[in-house]
């Protein structure tokens, strides 16, 4: 169906797709973080330029939205994912600033766990908005976000462990406040994650 539309209109397409790549970018550069503090202001500035670079898409989205009659979706529906995609960019900025300004020089392999999840989310989120452009690929964006849901559960059940490891362990407390931050920052990334892959399903129950 979404042939009918005007080429000018794709270009929404394009833009939740650049979109979703730079999320996947600014989640791997957190996993280089978390990984190698030593070098974390290298890592913090690619996270932080991503971001910036996300906020410009979502800016020209809407601007496009505004400026465009007819689109290829429900116009609610493209603002909802994309200022929802916006949010897994600011999240991951939270991540940066919060390491670098409570000053963590050692994380933990739950972080690294949580932090990778959010790299699979966030490509499974860019394939499924991939998808997006052709109702013809229900089936799979839908496949993809079930994807997206067990990944978000395989999160909540590290952050768990990770907090009760953290209460049980940690005799630092200043130590504990700062990881229980880092670990909910990267938990909710994937709750975002989740957040779209709902909006994404309810577009294509719309459409398909």
């Amino acid at each position: 169906m979404f042939g009918r539309f005007m080429p000018s209109e794709k270009n929404f397409f394009d833009l939740f797709n650049q979109h979703a790549g730079l999320a996947v970018e600014a989640s791997e550069a957190l996993v280089n973080l978390v990984r190698g503090l030593p070098n974390s202001q290298v890592y913090g500035e690619q996270v932080l330029a991503c971001e910036k670079k996300a906020d410009r898409v979502t800016h020209e989205t809407i601007e496009l939205l505004h400026s465009t009659f007819i689109t290829p979706i429900d116009r609610d529906a493209i603002h909802t994912l994309i200022t929802t995609m916006d949010d897994i960019l600011d999240l991951g900025e939270d991540v940066a600033e919060t390491i670098q300004l409570y000053d963590i020089t050692q994380l933990t392999d739950e972080a690294l766990q949580l932090a990778n999840i959010c790299v699979a989310s966030c490509k499974a989120v860019r394939e499924a908005v991939a998808y997006l452009s052709n109702m013809r690929n229900a089936r799979a964006i839908m496949k993809v976000c079930a994807e997206i849901d067990r990944l978000e559960a395989d999160a909540d059940r590290v952050m768990r462990t990770a907090m009760s490891k953290l209460f049980r362990e940690e005799a630092d407390v200043k130590r504990l406040i700062k990881l229980k931050a880092i670990y909910e920052l990267l938990e909710t990334i994937t709750d975002k994650c989740e957040d779209v892959a709902n909006i994404i399903e309810g577009i294509v129950l719309e459409n398909a």
